[in-house]
């Protein structure tokens, strides 16, 4: 077996996907039911506060969804500005030499170099083998691979086959790496859903007592990177991890991420969908080079194992690992945790379909399963009630940050739709007698701002993704000419409904079924 948790965790009693009840000596403050209602309780709050001011006051719900897609516009502003130093950053991490950027950050407190070592933990399940072939590849040409990087095969015993698929790839890689691990985590443990979550923490304790018990390796040389099975890092992303580890004299209170882009398959996915993932990839790298947002892990990261074993692990029975798991270690560590940023992008797939209606759903049902995310905004302030010794400040600024992406597109989606369209339909002789007057103005200038900045994001992604595998088409040509003007209906469809979804499944208790997106 391997080591257990040393973390503090209360919710161990797992009664399905996504619902958990808090038990422990000490009874919650509030209780978790309490708080997963927030975000949906909001969004439906707000739902009904705007039907009832579109009749009885139908200027003060426009100017409520004026005022709030302000807010978005100058906040799409500054990302703009975000993006500008980001794609700076990158060129200037991507040109920097690292053996000489190790000389110059070395002091007397850091680690020689050949004594860190990379624990690369590969969580999957149903993933096709050519896709996890393409992934080794990559990291068997990073830098010093065959001394340095150690891989970690998180594999399910629910999959058929899966023990025999990691024996073939241990068989065919384990020659290019300094050790290839496939660990095997077991189906229906208790406190546990199938999710990446538990994979990846059965595997890191898995790994602890194998490299550090059984191989001998030192505990505090060794830095972990968990990732998604098609993640394709930036070639000298191990390299620069591993100068800015041995160099940090807060190594073991730092998160290290890197910016995502969603170019792992962007010229096979639908181009009705290309926008959203521009977007997105936009927005990741605006919160990791600005200095005025507080970023947090995505997708794929990186950490010291001894990090990792002094806060527990990652909990098992969570959707949003990497938020939560930064959060536990805050709470835990009384604060002290950063996350440091690494401008060197890494690829990761997005969703696929056969068709349009089938890209669609499978875009919205991976952002229903990300949306269950709010789900750490009580959590957080659970952490916060159960840690007063934490400064009010401290815990109140990531609360902010977990919270405003969740209730931004969840009551901050209705108020800004609904707030112009609910007093059109009750009111419509006042709305036309406003449009021109500032509420109206406000709504209107914001959401072109908002629009056009969006498609300078898009832009920029069409310039930086990577060589076209064939000529365009003009079938394609049309349908992403065409994403342009339906980005507002493909951010209803693939955004906002998933995310409204989502939070009002969680407010009402009911459990989500754990799916892993089509991808290839």
């Amino acid at each position: 077996m391997p080591y257990q948790s040393v973390g503090n965790r209360r919710n161990n009693v797992q009664f399905g996907v996504g619902r958990t009840v808090w038990v422990g000596t000490h009874p919650a403050a509030i209780p978790e039911r309490i708080l997963d209602m927030i975000p949906g309780g909001l969004a439906w709050l707000a739902l009904f506060v705007l039907l009832g001011l579109a009749y009885f006051a139908p200027l003060a719900a426009i100017l409520a969804a004026g005022l709030l897609a302000f807010y978005s516009a100058v906040r799409f502003s500054f990302a703009a500005v975000a993006n500008l130093l980001g794609h700076k950053l990158i060129r200037r991490w991507e040109a920097t030499d690292w053996q000489a950027e190790y000389a110059r950050r070395a002091t007397a407190d850091s680690l020689p170099l050949d004594a860190v070592h990379h624990v690369v933990i590969i969580p999957n399940y149903r993933e096709d083998i050519a896709t996890l072939r393409r992934t080794l590849d990559h990291l068997a040409r990073q830098r010093d691979a065959a001394t340095s990087i150690n891989i970690v095969l998180a594999m399910e015993v629910g999959e058929d086959g899966a023990v025999a698929k990691g024996q073939a790839l241990q068989s065919e890689y384990g020659g290019c790496f300094e050790n290839f691990l496939v660990a095997t985590h077991p189906k229906g443990l208790s406190g546990e859903m199938q999710c990446k979550s538990a994979n990846q923490a059965w595997a890191a304790r898995w790994a602890r007592r194998t490299m550090v018990d059984e191989l001998g390796y030192n505990i505090d040389h060794l830095v972990i990177t968990t990732m998604d099975s098609d993640t394709l890092w930036h070639p000298n992303y191990f390299e620069a991890l591993r100068v800015l580890f041995a160099t940090d004299p807060r190594r073991y209170a730092t998160f290290w991420q890197a910016p995502i882009r969603y170019h792992g398959n962007v010229w096979a996915i639908n181009p009705l969908m290309r926008i959203l993932h521009a977007y997105s990839s936009a927005w990741e790298l605006a919160y990791l080079a600005a200095p005025w947002w507080q970023a947090l892990p995505m997708s794929s990261y990186s950490l010291s194992l001894r990090l990792l074993d002094s806060t527990g692990y990652w909990d098992p029975d969570v959707i949003a690992d990497e938020w939560h798991m930064y959060i536990k270690s805050y709470f835990q560590r009384d604060g002290d945790v950063w996350l440091q940023p690494i401008f060197l992008p890494f690829y990761a797939n997005a969703t696929t379909g056969d068709t349009v209606l089938a890209a669609i759903k499978e875009r919205y049902l991976q952002t229903l399963r990300h949306a269950w995310g709010a789900k750490e905004i009580g959590y957080t302030i659970a952490q916060m009630s159960e840690n007063p010794q934490i400064s009010f400040l401290g815990g109140f600024n990531l609360l902010f940050r977990v919270a405003h992406d969740n209730l931004l597109a969840g009551v901050g989606w209705i108020i800004m739709m609904f707030g112009m369209q609910f007093p059109m339909l009750f009111r419509p002789d006042v709305v036309r007698a406003n449009l021109f007057t500032a509420p109206g103005l406000l709504l209107q200038i914001s959401a072109t701002i908002v629009t056009l900045l969006t498609l300078i994001f898009w832009a920029i992604d069409l310039r930086i993704r990577p060589p076209r595998p064939k000529p365009w088409t003009w079938g394609e040509r049309l349908y992403e000419l065409v994403s342009l003007p339906l980005i507002a209906v493909m951010t209803f469809l693939c955004v906002a409904m998933p995310v409204l979804h989502s939070q009002t499944r969680l407010m009402l208790g009911i459990p989500l079924q754990f799916r892993v997106a089509a991808k290839r």
